[in-house]
């Protein structure tokens, strides 16, 4: 679940974050229209994104980021485009222009996630990934995922007792949005969840409530950190 804080004193602006996170999925938002609310808020949450309007009424939104914690990506909300320069200034992560549209806003969350993965903050604790299904986003828990099986510009991602999802990514991003450790790509187009392996031969992989073997790929046999992987 990523956690969010909005803070924004537009009514307006706020319902429309807030039908984006909706839409998004996996989301926990909390709204402020009073920024010393929003403040605490973030003090003791201690969101991994913080929606800000750059422009408050009776703040600024600059000086109100630096009081941020600097783990916490902080994509500042606009209708002046001339006070986004002032955000560099707090290595702001986005500036989102209102009206904020959805696809706009997903790219600078997609941004977001990306810089709090590559620091660690939200690899250890990730449970559950969002993956975009048609036109829709679709939250999986990774513990329910057996495989995830290439087929052409898709991945089927089979979930144990659960629907097979089809989402079209590349295999290196979703192996990234894995939690490290727990799933191991061990042929061009196949990634396993190492707790579902029940037994394994050189060349195949069987698993558990998976109706066929998994083919191993000579250069994951030879790299050995297949075998370690299962044993640990």
């Amino acid at each position: 679940m990523i956690k969010c804080v909005a803070i924004d004193d537009e009514p307006i602006a706020l319902s429309i974050i807030k039908e984006h996170c909706r839409r998004y999925g996996d989301i926990d938002l909390h709204c402020f229209s009073s920024p010393v609310a929003g403040m605490e808020c973030v003090k003791s949450f201690r969101p991994d994104i913080v929606f800000l309007d750059i422009q408050l009424t009776s703040h600024n939104g600059v000086q109100l980021a630096r009081r941020i914690p600097k783990e916490t990506c902080v994509i500042f909300t606009t209708a002046y485009l001339e006070y986004a320069f002032d955000g560099f200034e707090v290595d702001a992560v986005d500036f989102l222009h209102k009206p904020i549209f959805y696809t706009r806003f997903e790219r600078a969350m997609q941004k977001a996630l990306r810089i709090l993965a590559a620091s660690g903050v939200t690899k250890p604790a990730a449970k559950c990934i969002t993956l975009k299904v048609e036109h829709k986003n679709v939250v999986i828990d990774t513990a329910d995922i057996i495989c995830v099986e290439a087929m052409d510009n898709y991945m089927k991602v089979h979930r144990d007792g659960k629907p097979m999802v089809l989402s079209q990514i590349p295999m290196k991003e979703l192996l990234r949005m894995l939690p490290e450790g727990k799933f191991a790509r061990i042929h061009r187009s196949y990634i396993v969840n190492v707790s579902a392996v029940e037994k394994y031969t050189n060349r195949k992989l069987f698993l558990r409530n998976f109706p066929n073997p998994v083919p191993v790929g000579r250069k994951y046999i030879q790299s050995g950190e297949i075998e370690m992987l299962i044993k640990d």
